[in-house]
């Protein structure tokens, strides 16, 4: 019965995202993972994430969760060709000129997560019902929809619309999904299968499966997978756009053998919705990420380059 009253009351503060900072990580990690946050002295990876949203503050990240103005650091970092091409930014969906895209495309909100509407054939398109929903996204605070991700709480929602990117004989992009240690790649998360049934597991950067995933155990990946032909390209391109951050999370697809950049992830499934297997792997992950000293135990406002 007190497990049960405990996990109301969790549920109820949950739901409470205007909470402080401190306490609100501290009661989103204990509802989705049973365990007692340790802000003061964390180990395990989703801690340190939940560490992360609470007291790594510099402005770049704004820049860098904002889909379209990430753009601007990527050109500088690596170069405009690893840029997949857009054909507008738009803060309103009634100033989307559907009658001028091509028949496939991609439409994204810039300032959230998982919200896309990808498009591969205009004809069949319920143009009504994409505006209405893209109008849904823009009235949506990812900092307060999901669990207080600070980079997200300035960003300027917009949405931005993009070349359709595919790959010959697959059904949909493979996500090569870089975590990044202080603008060093230590494994690759590679997601298969999106739009029928999503797998994913984790390779090292030799491209060699590793004893360890994230999510779910049932969900990894069961076929071989050939290793993209720009790999090596793809991991000398994550170590660049993650210099100088305790961790990023850099994703990027091989489309037809070029590297594209896709976007950089500082919370991970918010640091709390999936965990490493075997358990063992929260924590030896967690050793890769080094957290910045707090002065005063005030957050990090300033980006720091070594």
């Amino acid at each position: 019965m007190l497990k049960k009253i405990k996990r109301f009351g969790l549920r109820t503060l949950r739901k409470m995202r205007f909470l402080p900072p401190k306490f609100y990580a501290r009661v989103l990690y204990e509802y989705h993972t049973g365990k007692k946050l340790n802000l003061e002295n964390p180990k395990e990876f989703n801690e340190k994430i939940q560490w992360y949203k609470v007291f790594y503050h510099p402005s770049i990240l704004t820049q860098l969760v904002d889909k379209y103005a990430v753009r601007q650091y990527v050109e500088e970092k690596i170069g405009a060709q690893y840029l997949n091409e857009i054909y507008g930014v738009y803060e309103k969906a009634d100033d989307i000129p559907f009658n001028k895209l091509p028949n496939k495309f991609a439409i994204k909100a810039t300032h959230t997560s998982s919200h896309n509407l990808i498009v591969s054939n205009k004809k069949t398109l319920n143009i009504p019902k994409a505006i209405k929903q893209i109008n849904k996204w823009l009235g949506i605070n990812q900092y307060y929809r999901m669990g207080q991700e600070w980079a997200y709480k300035d960003v300027q929602p917009r949405i931005v619309i993009e070349k359709f990117l595919t790959n010959e004989g697959q059904n949909s992009l493979i996500d090569y999904k870089f975590f990044c240690f202080n603008g060093t790649p230590k494994f690759v998360d590679i997601h298969i299968d999106r739009e029928t049934d999503h797998k994913q597991s984790i390779y090292d950067l030799d491209f060699k499966l590793l004893p360890f995933g994230r999510g779910s155990k049932e969900k990894s990946i069961s076929c071989e997978i050939e290793k993209p032909v720009n790999f090596d390209e793809m991991v000398s391109l994550a170590k660049k756009l993650s210099e100088n951050f305790p961790f990023v999370r850099v994703d990027l697809y091989s489309i037809e053998g070029k590297t594209i950049f896709g976007e950089m992830t500082f919370y991970p499934a918010d640091g709390c919705r999936r965990e490493f297997y075997p358990d063992e792997y929260n924590e030896i992950i967690g050793n890769y990420f080094e957290l910045p000293k707090l002065t005063n135990g005030n957050p990090i406002t300033e980006f720091t380059i070594t």
